[in-house]
């Protein structure tokens, strides 16, 4: 797999470098059914990197396997090189990971600012919540991250929302809490034209400053508008990577539809 073997600088330019995560020889059974079969997966700095495959090819359980919800029956985790475990949501997160799922885990019924601040709550030494300074925290992550028409108070709630309006919460609270990789699962497939764009451009975005981005679909044509890199699995498997400036659409679709 040589020609993975790059990192994708602030100007989105390939040069040589070493990932920042890799997951090495990656397997998953569910019974007689084979998810994952010997994956390796790697994220670079400072890039978006596709992850590409129709229905049942792997792509959500890899995901929950690097988020920590789902665990592998073989394989290994390197960060920066370092061996690490990644045993749980928590050490997930440890590791630098923050994964948005298609149903992206805010709670309607709760504020922006509740849920961005959900277990994390910032509490007094009494154990009272601080709540002026989260709420200024939250306005302070909005007008820097969010900057998307209607979001105007973290005193919203999330139902009230659209769903482009509650990615953009949801990424904003990823990356105030620092973390440098950003697990998309499906994140345009419930949105509309409008805020479909909006969302590739925060990853775009998000890359140019320090956040990689993996950017989990099956539409080909919104990766080529954002993704450095794709990695495209069929059937349990990582049938290719390749740069963007190294394969097409048309190369891309022929092996999703002949796999």
């Amino acid at each position: 797999m040589a020609e993975a073997q790059v990192a994708i600088d602030e100007t989105g330019s390939a040069e040589a470098g070493a990932p920042i995560f890799e997951a090495r020889g990656v397997s998953k059974s569910y019974g007689h059914v084979e998810a994952l079969i010997d994956v390796d997966f790697e994220i670079y700095p400072n890039e978006v990197v596709g992850l590409l495959g129709d229905n049942g090819a792997g792509k959500s359980t890899l995901i929950k396997i690097m988020s920590g919800v789902v665990q592998p029956d073989t394989g290994s985790f390197l960060r920066a090189g370092k061996p690490i475990n990644i045993n749980s949501r928590r050490a997930s997160e440890a590791a630098g990971i923050e994964t948005i799922y298609q149903d992206i885990a805010l709670v309607g019924s709760m504020s922006i600012m509740r849920n961005i601040f959900a277990g994390r709550e910032l509490v007094n030494k009494a154990g009272f919540l601080r709540m002026k300074e989260m709420r200024d925290t939250a306005m302070e992550i909005l007008d820097k991250y969010v900057r998307i028409a209607g979001i105007t108070s973290p005193e919203l709630m999330v139902e009230e929302l659209s769903g482009g309006q509650q990615q953009a919460v949801a990424i904003a609270r990823a990356v105030h809490f620092k973390h440098d990789m950003l697990l998309l699962d499906e994140p345009t497939s419930a949105l509309s034209v409008r805020e479909t764009e909006k969302v590739l451009g925060f990853m775009t975005e998000l890359a140019s400053t320090g956040v990689s981005c993996v950017f989990v679909t099956h539409n080909l044509y919104q990766a080529s508008q954002v993704c450095h890199r794709f990695v495209v699995m069929a059937h349990g498997r990582v049938i290719k990577v390749a740069r963007k400036e190294d394969t097409t659409i048309e190369e891309l679709t022929e092996l999703l539809v002949t796999h």
